[in-house]
């Protein structure tokens, strides 16, 4: 397993941010995900150093469905970054941490009229439409302000990544294509109608992208769009380029030098928008699993090890799809440890499989580790997105607990469900 700079080693035992991993199984027990929040800030101030401008006002907005929960929040509005929302959870969630409403964006494909309702009502930064229908509710229950607004559009950019957190080919869920003659014709109605501030587009062509030019193809086909439009007498003044940059979670991932690439694609934004003369004067873009991924680290207690009659090797662990669902979903692959034997040797090859009632139940698939018996802590690195986002109660498995790794002391940020909580809501 690839350790990052926070982790190291001390006899034999694992420790993030020098709290030892064993002392997280003792004081909260297991499956727990770990975030270690010093390296959420720093990688925070990553993307802020980095895509910066002193000609445009350039808006990192965290994509909170990647890791959705109070604290986190408390942290991005410290950080004064903006943030992305698609749910009246998230939202409502927000509102709990005391988010500064005017700067959350709200995205979703089929925004409910209670949403929407609940959006106005705590007068929300901005709301992106993504079609008609959304436009038709929206204008009915916008009254006596000027609602800023963007307009999802889809610029049919096929960016090399699993088939579904693909988000902008012609055929996508999200969106109005830009080749669709009926999309300037609802962009110059949002644009009359004067409840309604249009300020331009938001485009998102997918997750776990590691070619740049995919981004720089993104902005070349929206701004030429954006053109375009301007000649029919509508002004663009805000382009929302969306997020998907790969991150690491394998050997097999090759992730580009974030600070690098920032400042490429801050470069060549600048330089287009003066060589086509446009009126944009505020650029974002939308990191969510780039941000909180290597923050994350999901812990679990080894159960029985088991080899099969044609010889494959089990390890079975005390959670597994309802806590991470995200091989069984899309075949996401992760490196592990066994965090009580670190220095052991990695000779043993495992299936990693969770306690669920499903065959499909793997977190793991030939992974080497240690051997490993009952009681080991068994680790999953690069665990931070999409991990808890996704926990179900399948099985009525109870949703793990969150705990938070800050000035180098442990803190519990989400407590384990209850078996309370499991039925509360059933009559």
């Amino acid at each position: 397993m690839k350790l990052n700079e926070n982790m190291k080693i001390k006899d034999n035992e694992l420790l993030i941010n020098d709290v030892e991993v064993k002392n997280i199984k003792k004081k909260y027990d297991t499956p727990t995900l770990i975030i270690d929040a010093d390296n959420f800030k720093k990688k925070i101030d990553v993307f802020k150093n980095n895509f910066r401008s002193d000609d445009l006002d350039l808006r990192v907005i965290y994509a909170s469905k990647a890791l959705n929960i109070k604290r986190l929040l408390e942290i991005v509005s410290d950080k004064d970054i903006y943030l992305d929302v698609v749910s009246l959870g998230e939202m409502y969630t927000a509102k709990k941490a005391k988010f500064d409403f005017s700067k959350i964006y709200f995205h979703g494909n089929n925004k409910l009229i209670e949403e929407l309702e609940y959006a106005l009502d705590n007068n929300i930064g901005t709301i992106v439409i993504d079609n008609e229908t959304e436009y038709e509710l929206l204008k009915d229950l916008v009254k006596n302000r000027k609602q800023k607004v963007l307009l999802r559009v889809n610029p049919g950019i096929d960016a090399h990544t699993h088939e579904y957190i693909k988000t902008s080919k012609n055929d996508s869920k999200f969106g109005l294509s830009i080749f669709d003659d009926s999309t300037m014709d609802l962009i110059k109605r949002i644009n009359e109608n004067e409840n309604f501030e249009f300020r331009g587009f938001h485009a998102h062509i997918g997750s776990q992208i590691f070619e740049k030019n995919s981004f720089f193809d993104e902005l070349d086909e929206m701004l030429k769009f954006i053109k375009k439009v301007e000649e029919q007498s509508v002004k663009i003044i805000e382009l929302n380029l969306g997020g998907g940059f790969g991150v690491y979670y394998t050997k097999e991932d090759h992730p580009f030098e974030l600070d690098v690439f920032l400042k490429e694609f801050k470069d060549k934004i600048e330089k287009r928008i003066v060589d086509e003369k446009l009126n944009i004067n505020t650029i974002a873009i939308e990191p969510g699993r780039s941000l909180i991924n290597d923050s994350g680290y999901m812990l679990y207690t080894i159960g029985a090890v088991k080899s099969t009659y044609s010889g494959k090797k089990y390890i079975f662990i005390d959670g597994g799809m309802s806590d991470n669902i995200r091989p069984s979903l899309y075949d996401a692959k992760y490196e592990m440890a066994i965090a009580n034997k670190m220095n052991d040797s990695f000779d043993q090859e495992y299936d990693v499989a969770g306690k669920l009632c499903e065959s499909g139940d793997k977190i793991g698939k030939n992974i080497k580790l240690p051997k490993a018996k009952r009681g080991d802590l068994l680790i999953v690195n690069n665990a931070g997105a999409y991990t808890y986002s996704m926990a179900n109660n399948y099985n009525k498995m109870r949703k793990p607990a969150v705990v938070f790794i800050e000035d180098k002391k442990d803190k519990i940020a989400v407590k384990r469900q209850s078996l309370e909580n499991l039925t509360e809501c059933e009559i």
